[in-house]
């Protein structure tokens, strides 16, 4: 079985958007630092990994490292992540979380293939659709 994991980088705020995301979906979340792994040229208190793994999926970030913005070019690769199933209570639940401080850019509502979908941008800039499986 082969699992693959969105890993985010945030710019110095990886523990409050990933201490966010255990608010919203419960699981265990565990943090290292950069003094952690003896990294001295990184500020002490950032985040070097931290995974939130829960029973259906995980997520792992880590604040950016030095010059990562010259490396990038200023410009990641886009991504968004898909939350997609029949329960509507969780999923529903798991948007309005998500939006709270961010920007909704589609309502979670009824589309026209029946599911119902919504589309938000959080508050630490991460995009993420919804689809709740009419099934």
């Amino acid at each position: 079985m082969i699992t693959m994991n969105p890993y985010l980088n945030f710019a110095g705020n990886s523990r409050e958007a990933m201490t966010f995301y255990h608010g919203i979906f419960g699981g265990d979340l565990q943090i290292s630092t950069f003094a952690d792994f003896g990294m001295t040229d990184m500020p002490a208190d950032g985040t070097m990994h931290a995974a939130l793994r829960t029973p259906t999926f995980s997520i792992m970030a880590s604040d950016a490292m030095a010059g990562a913005a010259d490396t990038w070019k200023g410009s990641r690769n886009y991504i968004s992540l898909m939350g997609a199933a029949a329960d509507a209570e969780t999923l529903t639940s798991w948007f309005h979380g998500l939006a709270e401080g961010g920007n909704v850019g589609q309502a979670l509502e009824v589309q026209v293939w029946g599911g119902t979908y919504g589309q938000l941008t959080d508050k630490f800039g991460i995009e993420w659709m919804m689809n709740i499986d009419p099934a």
